[in-house]
Formats: C-alpha cells, structure tokens, sequence
C-alpha cells in the first residue's frame, strides 16, 4: 500500500499526486527520454528499451478507458525506491506522480483525460536513511489554540548549525542524516530536525511508518542541504515511526506510452 508525498512547505523539490494532467504544470524538467514513437495499441504497452544498468522493466495497461494500471519488475539492486513520473509529450517535461518504497511494484493513475497519449517512466533513487524515532501525538483534534498559534515552525528550513563538511552519498554510501529528533506541536503537528552530513545529495525524504502499514514510506520530499521541517500528520499518523533519508537519483527503466479511450461520461 502506498501513500501521497506530501508537500513540504515551500521548499519542496516536486507537487505531488497531480492529476490535473497538463505538461505546462510540471516543476521539473529533463533530459532524453528514450521513448519508443511506435503507435500504441490500445490496452497494451510499447515500451522502449530498458536502462541496462537498472533491470527495471515497466508495463502498462490500461484497465479502463481512462485508467492506466502500471507495474514493474527488478531494479532491486540496492534502490530504496523508485520515483514514477509521467509526461504527455515523449520529450517531456515529466512531472513526478510518487515516490515508492522498493516494496511497492504497482500503481494506478486515475481517472486522466480521454484520448491522450501519456508516457511513463520510473527513476531509481537510493541513500542512507537515519536512526527512526517513534512519535505518539496526543488525541483529539486542534484546540482554539492550536489553531490560533503560530505556525512559524512548520516550513523547510536550512539551518547552519545542523550542517557538517558532508560525505559525497554516491561514491561511498554514508552521509546518512544523524541527530534526528521529532517534537510534538499540538494534535497534529510535529517538528522534524536532523543534522545533514552528505555533501550531494539531490533532496531528504522524510518516512514514516503507522501500525498498519508494512515498511517505510515516503511522506515528504524535501530539498538538498534542509535540516528541519513540519507535517501536518494524517489520522492515521497518531502514533507513527519517522526517519529521514538522504537520497540520489540512480537509473530509470524503459519509457512505456498508452492512450487512453474515449471519455465514458454523458
């Protein structure tokens, strides 16, 4: 199972979960794409050819006129997770749909605009994460006060006093974040901060891990060289474990392309 990224405020890398598919709306842009520009044939995939570095191979299918189904195999080469994105151009610009954990090899983009090629990709990415840290946030919801309260705590920030000469994440693997404390705000409000002690990283991810759930999962993405940031939790984040991550962006797998149908409505 797998959760949105949240935003982190107003320093995060990419928007999240966007369904609103216009190219125009993406954040970040890339290179070559490697895509396949053989027609598709509806409900099956085309895809191009895979990184051979990565062993990441992606499918798509679409399941109804307007729902794509993706899946993936391999890849499991030391990644703690892949990155999905998706464009409406071969080309680009892709616009990043989740950050998965490695045990999630499937995902389902929703409801998209009828009779509209969409391209798909996945980007590995992997780096140390810190020491986890329990959180158990008092119960209710926000008091009058809560609510009235300065909130001062809750964006991304840079603080000097938590950076150290950093060691580079993808020649050596260290450079995992350390000092990682988590304190409560009110009901649903948490600071994060850690010490960053990696010299290239491309952003921080914060986990978490609820009860329910079956491992760690990205909940927000954050910026190279930030040190400490609020969330706002979930109901399900009431007691929860949290850790941090600093984390390079490894291989992609093939592109795969799929028009959906026509529009189902009236």
């Amino acid at each position: 199972m797998s959760i949105p990224v949240r935003i982190a405020a107003p320093t995060a890398l990419v928007l999240v979960l966007l369904l609103a598919l216009s190219a125009c709306s993406a954040t970040r842009t890339t290179g070559e794409d490697g895509a396949d520009r053989r027609p598709a044939t509806a409900g099956h995939p085309v895809a191009g050819k895979a990184d051979a570095a990565s062993g990441v191979v992606l499918h798509a299918e679409r399941t109804t006129p307007t729902d794509i189904d993706l899946r993936w195999r391999g890849g499991g080469s030391g990644a703690s997770g892949h990155v999905l994105e998706f464009a409406t151009e071969g080309s680009g610009p892709y616009t990043v749909l989740r950050y998965l954990p490695p045990q999630v090899t499937s995902y389902r983009h929703p409801d998209l605009i009828p009779d509209t090629t969409f391209f798909y990709r996945l980007r590995a990415f992997r780096g140390p994460a810190s020491e986890p840290v329990g959180v158990t946030l008092p119960k209710g919801e926000l008091t009058a006060a809560d609510e009235n309260s300065s909130h001062d705590w809750l964006p991304a920030r840079k603080d000097t006093k938590r950076t150290v000469p950093g060691r580079p994440l993808r020649s050596t693997g260290a450079g995992a974040p350390t000092g990682f404390k988590a304190a409560v705000k009110h009901a649903n409000g948490i600071l994060f901060t850690w010490t960053d002690r990696a010299s290239d990283e491309a952003g921080f991810l914060l986990e978490a891990r609820t009860g329910t759930g079956s491992g760690y999962e990205p909940v927000v993405v954050l910026d190279p060289d930030v040190n400490s940031t609020g969330l706002i939790t979930l109901p399900t984040e009431k007691e929860a474990s949290y850790r941090v991550r600093a984390f390079t962006y490894g291989e992609r797998s093939n592109v795969v392309r799929l028009t959906t149908g026509g529009s189902t409505g009236p």
